[in-house]
């Protein structure tokens, strides 16, 4: 069985959590205080991070990482295009929202005022570019739910918590979040700490 280390509030935590529950899988989820983290974490991960993935004698980080491998391993609902030109296009988009706006993630948590907006700043404009794509199509990569979706999802339910004010332009975006957040599983990989994060 499939073991994740997991942050309650944590954005990359939230992402694995949700490929779980849309695998309809077994597996444990053991909740992480990542400002008190247990030992084992370190050894686990050299990085001291949340998430972690165990299975048997495979050790996983880095969310989307641990997401590809939830993807092969259990092919159905498949999240990772079958196609590899759509595949190596869906990773380049996975990158593009690591390198554009979950950067931002740890100045936004940072509480310091002025690295926090910038970093606002940054993710809004991000988002504002991509807004469009939402007036023509359902998700990511057209009428498919997709990883992509699962990446950006854990940002989307964040933005009045990270005070990110979006223009009236990215309604189409807004749209599409709350198709989002209305998937089962998105629901049920939501912890205590993050259904509270939105009023």
């Amino acid at each position: 069985m499939m073991t994740l280390y997991s942050g309650t509030t944590d954005p990359f935590s939230q992402r694995c959590r949700i490929v779980l529950y849309e695998k309809g899988m077994d597996f444990q989820i053991i909740d992480v205080d990542v400002f008190n983290k247990p030992e084992d974490l370190m050894v686990m991960n050299p990085y001291n991070m949340v998430p972690v993935l165990v299975e048997r004698d495979l050790v996983l980080y880095e969310s989307n990482i641990i997401n590809e491998y939830i993807d092969e391993r259990f092919p159905h609902p498949q999240l990772m295009p079958a196609d590899p030109v759509m595949r190596a296009r869906a990773r380049l988009f996975l990158h593009r929202f690591e390198s554009e706006m979950f950067c931002n993630i740890g100045a936004l948590e940072s509480g310091v005022q002025k690295t926090a907006d910038k970093a606002r700043l940054s993710v809004r404009d991000s988002l504002t570019q991509i807004a469009p794509i939402f007036a023509k199509q359902k998700f990511m990569l057209n009428d498919e739910y997709s990883m992509l979706d699962v990446a950006i999802a854990p940002l989307l339910w964040r933005l009045d918590y990270y005070d990110i004010q979006l223009a009236k332009e990215a309604a189409p975006l807004m749209k599409y979040a709350e198709r989002l957040f209305s998937r089962p599983a998105y629901i049920e990989a939501m912890t205590a700490a993050e259904k509270a994060m939105r009023k």
